[in-house]
């Protein structure tokens, strides 16, 4: 079955489970290099075995911060960007506060945004900014979103897929409304077939994250994980 070729810059190919093997990541990174996916997306450990894989292809090197839970110290975040770019990530997802999100904190929330965005920005890589939309409110939806924008960050992103579910279309499309046009909007978690990735990209996503990357170009539906 011929695959979707535009679809696949659109994907994040991704592998973030704890137990993936060396083996696993780099059958990813193959992938990856075969559909031309924007990136592979994984653990800080893979970081450095993902850019060697990849080198010269095109496909991006990214790597997730404060995953999956956002629950570490600023300054803690900030050392491990430090430490995924400096092994060659050219993209960093983080995860906010979500205690922050939902106290309504925005300050708290630039503050965390905004210093990994700089820790990033130093080097040329790009921060996309993972509100878990699962755990917030719309209200607190809007209020994470507008604190990425001010912060600096490139994009804004739904969801790890660890935290009670994944990236919606209603979701995509309030991110989209709240950050204008000119910000990212990735979609991430629970995104498996052709149709789900189309449907977010009409709701204005600009990246998917996904773990089905090959199943969606080819039209068929992967199957759970992340």
């Amino acid at each position: 079955m011929p695959t979707d070729v535009s679809l696949a810059s659109y994907i994040d190919h991704t592998l973030l489970k704890p137990d993936a093997s060396r083996e696993q990541i780099l059958t990813v990174c193959r992938e990856a290099v075969e559909y031309s996916f924007k990136s592979v997306c994984v653990n800080p450990l893979w970081v450095s075995t993902v850019r060697t894989a990849v080198k010269g292809s095109g496909v991006l090197t990214c790597s997730v911060i404060g995953f999956p839970l956002g629950a570490t110290t600023t300054e803690s975040k900030v050392l491990e960007a430090r430490g995924a770019v400096a092994d060659g990530a050219d993209e960093i997802d983080m995860v906010i506060s979500i205690a922050a999100a939902r106290a309504g904190e925005k300050d708290v929330l630039v503050a965390d945004i905004l210093a990994v965005a700089d820790a990033v920005h130093e080097h040329g890589a790009i921060l996309k900014v993972i509100i878990e939309t699962a755990l917030l409110t719309d209200e607190q939806k809007v209020l994470a979103c507008q604190a990425a924008v001010e912060a600096g960050a490139d994009f804004v992103k739904t969801s790890t897929g660890f935290n009670g579910g994944g990236a919606t279309v209603e979701d995509v499309a309030l991110m989209r409304k709240t950050v204008g046009p000119d910000l990212g909007v990735k979609a991430s978690g629970g995104v498996r077939s052709l149709e789900d990735a189309r449907a977010m990209i009409d709701a204005g996503a600009t990246r998917i994250g996904a773990s089905s990357g090959v199943a969606i170009v080819k039209g068929e539906q992967g199957a759970a994980g992340y």
